[in-house]
């Protein structure tokens, strides 16, 4: 009996300091390590940040994935890598020698020209032309098929994703420039100077911005793509303000803020260095939300033939062009189903931040 009541003491001390160092590692964990435990746990928004993962490596090795120029080849004695020297080309930092200026890759391989050559896993760019095999079913030389000029699908959803990520990104770096910066000063002043930004806020709200941006991109004769990122993050930046604007006014009022404030900081460091970082994280969440919003924005605007110009190749021009060809079933089921994974999964990224970044969540 004294033995059996000593291993239940000895278990019961084994339990509270287990309980205790796990208190005392919570305690001593940063708010972004609680905010990635508690991420981590989502699963679902877990396997959605690995597809926006995904999503970023085929945008940056694009070129690499869907060329019409090899990795790298020997020709005549001289080992190329046109995919990097076309980099250093467009940099000029580097030229082409004269009888590769206009060459043929693929000619040049069929011919056995080329030696020890590795070429991309697509051997089409999404400016290429296959007149042979224009609106071409899925099979063959094309995976996903040919659009009405003979583009290959897949090639273009590959270089397209380049444009979706770049315009979802940078819009929301305008929108979150703008909106911080002005919900900061709204939120920390006060007065006449939250009455002025809220009435800002308030009347960008009210512009219908998808028309708005028809309106605009209709004026020039091209479009362009800095232009459709320039138009999205001026018309969306409100919302990430009234976040901004509520976490300064929550969070001027405590005490590590007043007690920065008696010390005799500038507002300046008050801002920045106190009350900024600590209300950055809803932030964070809008913005998840607001460059799915993007993707979507402007796979609408090139849908309707008002987003890039029309050489650029998009998952939502790609779409458009099903609208001429309703047979061909291939043109508006993949490029729909890239854009329905790109949104779903940051739209899954933001309720996952939104989840950690509830301390009522947290274990």
């Amino acid at each position: 009996m004294a033995k059996d009541k000593e291993d239940l003491e000895q278990q019961a001390a084994r339990k509270e300091e287990a309980s205790n160092a796990k208190s005392r590692k919570a305690v001593n964990q940063s708010f972004w390590s609680l905010v990635r435990h508690q991420f981590k746990k989502n699963k679902i928004a877990l396997a959605a940040l690995y597809v926006v993962f995904l999503l970023f490596a085929v945008a940056i090795f694009a070129d690499f994935l869907a060329n019409d120029k090899p990795i790298m080849a020997k020709y005549n004695g001289t080992l190329y890598f046109p995919v990097f020297k076309d980099y250093l080309v467009g940099l000029g930092l580097d030229r082409w020698d004269a009888d590769l200026v206009t060459a043929d890759w693929k000619e040049l391989d069929s011919q056995g020209k080329l030696s020890s050559t590795i070429w991309p896993p697509i051997k089409w760019r999404s400016s290429n032309q296959d007149l042979v095999n224009n609106t071409a079913p899925p099979g063959g030389n094309h995976i996903l098929g040919t659009d009405a000029i003979g583009r290959d699908v897949l090639a273009g959803m590959i270089h397209g994703s380049r444009i979706a990520l770049t315009i979802g990104f940078l819009s929301m770096s305008v929108a979150i420039s703008i909106g911080v910066i002005l919900g900061s000063l709204a939120g920390f002043y006060g007065g006449w100077v939250d009455i002025l930004v809220s009435r800002l806020i308030e009347l960008v709200i009210t512009f219908p911005t998808f028309f708005l941006i028809i309106t605009v991109v209709a004026m020039f004769q091209t479009g362009s793509i800095w232009l459709v990122m320039i138009l999205i993050g001026l018309t969306s930046w409100p919302y990430i303000a009234r976040f901004t604007r509520g976490e300064f006014l929550r969070v001027r009022n405590m005490e590590y803020v007043a007690a920065a404030t008696a010390l005799g900081l500038s507002n300046k460091r008050v801002i920045f260095r106190h009350v900024l970082p600590n209300s950055l994280a809803p932030v964070l969440v809008t913005s998840a939300f607001g460059i799915a919003s993007a993707i979507l924005l402007e796979a609408g605007l090139s849908f309707l033939g008002f987003g890039v110009p029309p050489t650029t190749v998009t998952w939502g021009s790609v779409l458009n062009d099903a609208r001429g060809n309703i047979s061909a079933w291939w043109l508006a089921v993949f490029p729909g189903l890239a854009i329905f994974i790109a949104v779903l999964s940051y739209n899954l990224v933001g309720d996952g931040l939104r989840d950690a970044l509830d301390p009522r969540l947290r274990d």
